[in-house]
């Protein structure tokens, strides 16, 4: 997925619910901080989407805008109507957002997470998908371990989950580090 195609879901998203402002969770989050991001990170042809003021529309969303839909159909890419618990986000997630807004959401506004946040969410959730999304974050070093490792405290997990979650962070960064090393980084 493009900017220019999560620009556009943000805008069907409001003609189809009549909400103005949105919250774009996932991995096509990325696109409001890093617009044109590495060919790993728009591989995804879906956005997770919900407005932000009435998340029950999100159920609006995705019968005429999700998987097999028209939309889906035609453009060959599809937003996923989900909710605020489909994330689990760091204390505070909200005042780091990135604002996506223009001539392509017809000025109707995508919320983006910052991509620390993006990274937790990622790792909390714990997928072999998301563990190579957030690999690839350190990798193209579009987050450091130590931004993410400070989140960590944040994360509304108990504390047990809290300690594998940074020895999972600390174990990527070395992987990374050593793929750095490979290329002469």
């Amino acid at each position: 997925m493009t900017r220019d195609e999560l620009e556009h879901i943000i805008r069907a998203s409001a003609d189809v619910t009549g909400q103005y402002e949105f919250i774009i969770v996932g991995s096509q989050s990325i696109l409001g901080p890093v617009p044109h991001p590495e060919d790993v990170f728009t591989m995804s042809a879906e956005a997770d989407i919900y407005p932000l003021h009435a998340p029950e529309l999100a159920e609006k969303i995705e019968g005429a805008l999700g998987e097999g839909s028209r939309f889906h159909d035609t453009y060959g890419y599809y937003a996923q109507g989900v909710g605020p618990e489909t994330a689990v986000l760091p204390v505070g997630w909200m005042d780091r957002v990135h604002r996506v807004q223009g001539e392509g959401t017809n000025g109707r506004v995508g919320y983006c997470l910052d991509v620390a946040d993006l990274f937790m969410s990622k790792a909390a959730a714990g997928r072999e998908k998301d563990r190579e999304f957030c690999m690839a974050l350190l990798t193209h070093r579009h987050v450091s371990v130590e931004r993410v490792l400070a989140l960590v405290d944040d994360m509304p997990l108990d504390e047990a989950s809290c300690r594998k979650l940074s020895a999972s962070i600390r174990r990527w960064a070395r992987v990374a580090k050593m793929g750095d090393a490979a290329y002469g980084d």
